[in-house]
């Protein structure tokens, strides 16, 4: 039995508040299935929803999911669909999801698809749940037949970065550098002079224990080093000071 979306409320209340903003280079442009009737204007279309969903710097040409670009061009699918298959996708999947925490997944996958940041850690948690419960498609589907979705961007609205405040836009986020995987990479990681190393080696050297084999030393045979003959002769010097004669 899967679990219901825990209630959760807004940290405050700019959400719901329109924009005030005035217009600029960061005004976010909107991309509408009715506002793109020629075949240049859908291929714009559809590569904002790639920006969107993938990020900008991972929109690489394996990404691209050709049905689902086929099925939007003959208006056999709506955007919202287009996105969902985006999200659902393969390459989404080995991007954000293998490489991440549930919290972290939410936080992504909430920019991407709703437009904002989660209002809170009690949204997270939230999300992670269904995540848990229903799988990452079910979370997807959730996201993109909530109402929230539909009343902000419809059929045919590519969703974009509703409000922002501060940072970088949401799809110049890289999804495996966050706090998770970085810290994941630095603990697997191998360090030179790490007490680990030396730990490792040593519980990998295999311990050979030696059984000592008692010897006596009555059966060895010691070899009779004594001279038989006494030398002859007068002792001779090469140095010239010596006392005794010299050859």
């Amino acid at each position: 039995m899967s679990i219901p979306l825990l209630q959760y409320k807004p940290s405050s209340q700019n959400q719901r508040v329109p924009g005030y903003e005035v217009p600029n280079e960061d005004t976010p442009r909107i991309y509408r299935l009715e506002d793109s009737p020629t075949d240049s204007e859908i291929k714009e279309l559809i590569w904002a929803g790639y920006r969107q969903i993938f990020s900008e710097h991972e929109n690489l040409q394996f990404h691209r999911q050709k049905n689902l670009e086929s099925q939007l061009k003959n208006r056999a699918i709506t955007v919202r669909d287009f996105i969902r298959g985006l999200a659902k996708s393969e390459a989404y999947r080995r991007l954000v999801v293998e490489t991440n925490s549930n919290y972290r997944i939410v936080e992504i996958t909430l920019k991407r698809i709703l437009g904002r940041a989660p209002y809170n850690k009690d949204e997270e948690i939230a999300w992670s749940i269904t995540i848990a419960t229903k799988g990452f498609s079910g979370f997807v589907d959730a996201l993109v037949d909530s109402e929230e979705y539909q009343i902000n961007f419809g059929d045919n609205t590519v969703p974009y970065q509703r409000r922002r405040f501060k940072d970088r836009p949401f799809n110049l986020v890289t999804p495996r550098y966050g706090d998770y995987w970085r810290d994941k990479q630095e603990t697997e990681r191998y360090k030179w002079g790490d007490i680990n190393n030396f730990l490792d080696m040593a519980k990998s050297i295999d311990i050979k224990t030696v059984s000592y084999t008692p010897v006596s030393t009555a059966n060895i045979q010691i070899p009779d080093t004594t001279r038989q003959e006494k030398p002859r002769g007068i002792p001779v010097s090469i140095s010239p000071s010596a006392s005794f004669p010299v050859r």
